[in-house]
Formats: C-alpha cells, sequence, structure tokens
C-alpha cells in the first residue's frame, strides 16, 4: 500500500520542499503545548487539523541531556543502521502473530461479536452461493461465470481488508478458480475510506515514544493514499531534512482481520469435508494466507524485506528501492525515503517525462525473473501502483508486506520446464510438476500429458517468443483447474507479476511478448550457470536423437548477448568442463561425432570454394582428370556442409562480439585441455576426421578410375 505514496507529479529539485503540498498548514509553535496532542488538534480549524510545518527547535533548556534524540539522525554507516534497526524490532516486540489456536481462544469467548460478523457475511456471501447452486442445477453455470466473478469481487470489496486481501490472494491460484474469476478478482482494489487524522498522529507518538513535533518538521495535511491496512503521509524529518513516506497502521485492524479468519477457518473445515472438487486443504491455505497478512501488519518485518530486496536487486542502475528509516519505525508506523514518481500505467504521464514504457516494463520483467530465478526472494504484490516510472528513468519497486521465496529445486526446475516446453517434451513437463511442488509423487502425470500436448501443440504454432503469456496462463490455468493440481504460492504469485507487466506494455505495444523479453535471461542461464541440473537442461536443450542442434546454439547466443550480464567466458568452461568430466562419457562421444562432421564440413567447404577459382585447365591435372566434381558430392550434401560451416563461424564470431570477450578467456581452456581426458578426446577427433576423409579419398579415386575406364 505504501507504494501509492509517489504517484504524485515529479517536482524539479529547484523547488523548495513541500512547496506544492503544504496549502492548510500552521506552525507547530502556535500550538499551546500544554495541550494533549488530541485537544492541540481538535482545537484547530477542520480544514488545518493534522497540518504541521516548519516546527520551531525547542529551546537548548527544554533538550534532553543525554543523547536519546540522537537516534533520530539519519544512520550515517552500517553499525549505526543495525543500532537503529535493533530498537525498532525492541519496539516491535509485542507484535501480532498468527495462529490458530490463539485466534480460537480469542473470539471463541465472543458469541455475540462472532454472530453479528457471521451474519453479515453469510448474508453477503450466502446469496451468491445460492445463485451459484442453482446455475450448477440448471447447466447455466458456465454461461453466467463472468457475471458471478464480478459480483464476488463486488462482495469481497464490500465485506473490507480480509476479503479484499482473501479475493486479491485468490487472484494468483489457477488450481482453485476458473480464469474469469481470476481476472475480475486481480482487480480488486483496496477501497476503504481514510481514518481521522489526529488517531494517525495518535498512533505516531505512541509507537514512537515522542512527540510528533520532534520528529517531523512538517507533515501532509490529510493522507497521501489509504488502503485497507494503513494510510500514508508525506513528511519532512526535523533532524536531518529528509523527505519520507509515512505510513501508519488502521486502528482495530487486527482485531477485524482475527475475527474474519476465526470464521474464514470454520468454513474452511466444512469445504474440506462437503466439497469433492476443491482439492487443496482449504484450512492450510487459509492458515497460510493469514500468517501472510498478519506479516503485512508488522511493518519493521515490512521493512526488513524492503532492505533485503534492495541489497539483492538494487544493484542494477535501472532499479531503485528506497531507504527505511528505522529511527521511525515501529509495528504500526513505517518510514521510508519518498519517492517522486509515476504509477507505470500512466503511459501518457511517463511519456511526458521524455520515458519509454517499454523500457521500464523490460526492467521489470528482468528484475522479476532475477527474483524468481536467481536468489528466489520476490515482490509477491506486484501489482501497477507498486512500480513507479521515476524521473531518472528507474523502476521504483515499493511496498515490501507481502514477499514470497521459490525454493532452489523449483527455480532450476522451471528453468528446464520452459527448455521441456521448447522440445515440446510433454512426458518431461509433467514429470517437472513433481519438482515444481504440484503434485504429490503418488500422483499418475499420464493423464496430464494429453491435456498438455492438446494445448501446447496449439499454442506452439508460434515461436515461444511469439507466444503472449497471458494466453498461456489462462491455457495451463484450465489444465491446472481440471487436474489435482496444488500450486504453490511462489508460482502462482510470479505468473501473476509476469502477466501485469506484459499487461502495461500491451498498452505501449500491442505486439509486446513477454516471453520474448524474457528469453535473453533462459539463454545467459543456460549458457553460463554451472549448475548441473541446467548443464544438463542446455545438452537436452541441444542434442536431440544423437544429433548436435547448432541453430538451437546460435539462438541461445544471439539471444543471451541481449541479456547485459552475459559473459563469454562464462559460456565456454563450463561446458568444457561437463564434456571431461568423469561421467560425460555420453556426451563425449556425441561431441566426437558432431567434432568430426565440423572438420570435415570445414574442410570440404574449404576445397569447394577453392575449387570454384581454379581455371579450367588445372582441375584435370589437380583432380585426377575430374573436372566437375572433384569431390564427388551431390548439391545437397555440399550445401548442407557448407551452411554447417558458416554457422559455426556465426556463433564464434557471436562470442567474439560480446562485451567482455578477450582471447586470454582461451587460457583456461587450453589448460583444460592439457588434462588427460582431454588429449585423449582431441585423439578421437583427429582420428575420425582422418578416417572420414580418407574415405572420401578412396571414393574420389575410384571414382577417377570408373571415368578413366570408360
Amino acid at each position: 500500500m505504501a507504494t501509492i505514496v509517489a504517484m504524485v507529479s515529479c517536482s524539479t529539485t529547484n523547488q523548495q520542499p513541500f512547496s506544492s503540498w503544504t496549502r492548510g498548514s500552521i506552525p507547530i509553535s502556535n500550538l499551546t503545548s500544554s495541550l494533549s496532542f488530541k485537544s492541540r488538534l481538535t482545537s484547530l480549524n477542520p480544514q488545518f487539523r493534522a497540518a504541521l510545518v516548519e516546527a520551531k527547535p525547542a529551546p537548548l533548556s527544554t533538550q534532553p541531556k543525554d543523547d536519546s534524540l540522537k537516534a533520530l539522525a539519519l544512520p550515517v554507516d552500517r553499525a549505526d543502521d543495525i543500532q537503529a534497526e535493533t530498537k525498532a524490532l525492541a519496539r516491535a516486540v509485542n507484535a501480532s502473530v498468527y495462529s490458530p489456536q490463539l485466534v480460537a481462544s480469542r473470539y471463541g469467548s465472543k458469541p455475540f461479536k462472532v454472530l453479528g460478523r457471521a451474519f453479515k457475511i453469510v448474508s453477503n456471501l450466502g446469496s451468491f452461493w445460492l445463485k451459484l447452486l442453482w446455475e450448477q442445477r440448471n447447466g447455466v453455470a458456465d454461461k453466467n461465470k463472468r457475471i458471478r466473478a464480478i459480483e464476488l469481487r463486488t462482495i469481497f470489496t464490500k465485506l473490507g481488508p480480509t476479503f479484499v486481501k482473501l479475493g486479491q490472494g485468490l487472484s494468483t491460484r489457477p488450481d482453485i478458480c476458473p480464469p474469469e474469476y481470476l481476472e475480475e478478482l486481480s482487480e480488486l482494489q483496496d477501497g476503504l475510506p481514510t481514518f481521522p487524522d489526529e488517531d494517525a498522529f495518535e498512533c505516531i507518538e505512541r509507537e514512537l515514544g515522542l512527540p510528533i513535533d520532534s520528529i517531523f518538521s512538517s507533515i501532509s495535511s490529510s493522507p497521501i493514499a489509504a488502503a485497507s491496512l494503513g494510510q500514508v503521509y508525506k513528511a519532512q524529518l526535523k533532524k536531518s531534512g529528509k523527505v519520507v513516506a509515512v505510513k501508519v497502521q488502521r486502528p482495530g485492524i487486527e482485531e477485524a482481520i482475527g475475527l474474519d479468519f476465526y470464521l474464514i477457518r470454520g468454513l474452511g473445515f466444512l469445504v474440506n469435508k462437503y466439497v469433492d472438487r476443491f482439492t487443496t486443504d482449504a484450512v492450510a491455505l487459509i492458515d497460510e494466507f493469514a500468517f501472510r497478512v498478519f506479516q503485512e501488519l508488522n511493518y519493521v518485518q515490512e521493512g526488513q524485506n524492503a532492505r533485503r530486496f534492495k541489497k539483492l536487486y538494487a544493484d542494477k542502475e535501472d532499479i531503485l528501492v528506497p531507504d527505511v528509516f528505522w529511527d521511525y519505525t515501529s509495528a504500526k508506523v513505517l518510514t521510508i525515503e519518498w519517492v517522486d514518481g509515476v504509477k507505470l500505467n500512466e503511459q501518457e504521464a511517463i511519456e511526458r517525462q521524455g520515458l519509454n514504457v517499454l523500457d521500464l516494463v523490460n526492467a521489470g520483467i528482468q528484475c522479476s525473473l532475477r527474483q524468481l530465478l536467481e536468489y528466489g526472494y520476490f515482490h509477491a504484490d506486484p501489482h501497477p501502483g507498486n512500480l513507479l516510472a521515476t524521473p531518472e528513468g528507474k523502476l521504483a519497486f515499493l511496498d515490501f508486506g507481502m514477499m514470497s521465496e521459490t525454493p532452489e529445486e523449483a527455480r532450476f526446475a522451471i528453468i528446464g520446464h520452459v527448455v521441456h516446453l521448447v522440445n515440446r517434451d510433454y512426458e518431461a513437463m509433467a514429470q517437472d510438476y513433481y519438482a515444481l511442488d504440484f503434485l504429490s509423487r503418488d500422483v499418475d502425470v499420464s493423464p496430464i500429458v494429453p491435456a498438455l500436448q492438446n494445448f501446447f501443440d496449439d499454442a506452439l504454432n508460434y515461436t515461444v517468443s511469439e507466444l503472449n503469456f497471458r494466453t498461456i496462463v489462462d491455457g495451463l490455468g484450465n489444465v491446472l483447474y481440471e487436474y489435482p493440481f496444488n500450486v504453490p504460492a511462489y508460482y502462482a504469485l510470479i505468473l501473476r507479476s509476469l502477466t501485469v507487466l506484459e499487461g502495461l506494455a500491451l498498452y505501449a505495444d500491442p505486439n509486446f511478448k513477454v516471453l520474448a523479453a524474457s528469453y535473453p535471461y533462459f539463454a545467459k542461464r543456460l549458457l553460463t550457470d554451472p549448475n548441473p541440473y541446467l548443464r544438463d537442461a542446455l545438452i537436452e536443450l541441444l542434442f536431440k536423437d544423437g544429433k548436435f542442434r547448432w541453430n538451437r546454439l546460435e539462438n541461445l547466443l544471439v539471444q543471451g548477448k541481449k541479456d547485459r550480464d552475459f559473459s563469454a567466458k562464462e559460456a565456454l568452461q563450463p561446458v568444457l568442463k561437463v564434456l571431461l568430466s568423469p561421467d560425460g562419457e555420453v556426451l563425449r562421444n556425441l561431441v566426437i561425432k558432431e567434432a568430426i562432421r565440423v572438420t570435415e564440413a570445414f574442410t570440404l567447404g574449404t576445397i569447394s570454394e577453392t575449387y570454384r577459382y581454379v581455371p579450367d585447365f588445372l582441375r584435370s591435372l589437380v583432380f585426377n582428370g575430374i573436372a566437375k566434381d572433384p569431390l564427388m558430392m551431390s548439391e545437397t550434401e555440399m550445401q548442407n556442409m557448407v551452411e554447417l560451416r558458416d554457422q559455426v563461424i556465426r556463433i564464434w564470431r557471436n562470442l567474439q562480439s560480446s562485451n567482455d570477450f578477450d582471447p586470454s578467456i582461451l587460457l583456461p581452456i587450453l589448460q583444460v585441455l592439457q588434462q588427460p581426458e582431454a588429449r585423449r578426446l582431441g585423439g578421437r577427433v583427429v582420428g575420425g576426421v582422418t578416417q572420414r576423409l580418407g574415405a572420401r579419398l578412396i571414393m574420389q579415386l575410384l571414382g577417377a578410375s570408373t571415368t578413366a575406364s570408360k
């Protein structure tokens, strides 16, 4: 939710701070210090309430004698930052953590409160379920899916923050909801009214243990943004002058959410018992989601999420992650660096700043792929409001309340899954679902293979780079919905992330394809990552039926070079290590055959091209009297030889044109080639080439003899 704080138009650096948003504010010095904070606020004219500006520093005599206010300074090094974070953790020590047992004990003894909320939920959802049952019995359920999906979205919005969060969570679960519901629920927005400013300021003082006028020199007169869990103010720190966003939690939100999850959990038991179609454990799903929502309520945890995300991904020049101000952060108050920017879905505003939406979207795709497949730690709420275009052309990530992680095994399995998709190996794709934790090992995947084949054979009439990601997600979602899949949260969330980014790009370019933008990253990882799983995936991609597919290697290099982190050095050495490993005998045999074929192509191709420039009167003398065809090869065979040679030359030139290419990178390879296994491999290649050329020479001589005898 904090992400929306920066959706105001960018101001120039020459303007004075708050020049565009201090209207309706008054000096704090005009307030009577003897009044309580709430009475100070209520004594103001309503239009000026909650507006604090240019507070005068307290006289020296009233300042504390100790160093307690030194914590208000911006940390100057990591040690100070750690100390400030430790104090923030201490302030959040009593933050609520979700526990089914705790929720049951708290609300089990409040029957009237439970019944009142239950009546409101049942009265809203009951009519919805009755309509569904009636439509199913009358055979019109499929026809009215869109209508019911819109109705459910409206009901969730009406029922408040818990159900808004629940609907947003369901919008990422293709194993639970049909595509129509996924689409409608993904549009759920936090639309609750703001709460009083005096309550927000009282919360800041209570949580941080300091008067608000000792923290901020100014703060916006009303919230800049509001959502289900809290609302955001723009402020200026008194000590450092830094402009910040201050997120304050909605009063009573823990109580409301806890009660709702107590009731929803009871519904989950009924679903598990009576709804056969629902193959996922509903109670476990609700508990997992409730745990994540309660984590969102701890703003210190959100600050730690932001710090970790910044460390992992803000090393790229086109990615920005705001800093956290730990001295002004607690369980219910989060203070972060203010980011000027525009929502990523506001294309016209972005273009007015001279920026390209597609460049920003591509930066988001590359960052999402790194989140999913490199480090496994990723943003779990990537809607357009959480992605801002800054005036400098950076993509800013905001709102780190909900984060998730991809297991290491799954990261490599996803890349392998893409390889199997490219190869149309549907049986291997089905097997991947075990590693991805979609299916338990006791589930037979054989019935799933035809469903995958039916869908992807249609979809893959286009090249992979031409596929629309939304089409893939919807089609795969239908397969997941029809079979006993349990889609892990990490996978569903990353699909949503890439789908959102593609949707944003389509506004700027209707022909944009997220898979095409993603392929360079996959190519780079396959070519450079030494992980054994990915090495096997690369070999599987390049070899088929005992033959090497040079076109695949060339395409991987062309695509991989588009990734700015591609390294020619890394692309060469891991392959050799696999080739020369003790377990590489099968691969060595394939490589020997291909090396012989390539050497033959270079030799004969060169001879053929040289022959064209030999004068006619010399051809009979040099080539045993055969002036027409000295190599005794068909035109097709010779053309294939020349094409292979040219393709290998293009591959080598692709490596040479890489940014980090230097002949010295071949020195480690030459060292590897000094190993006994490499020398034996070279000997086998030379022997094979000699045999092939010898055989062709004999055929040539025999052909010449036959011609002479005639």
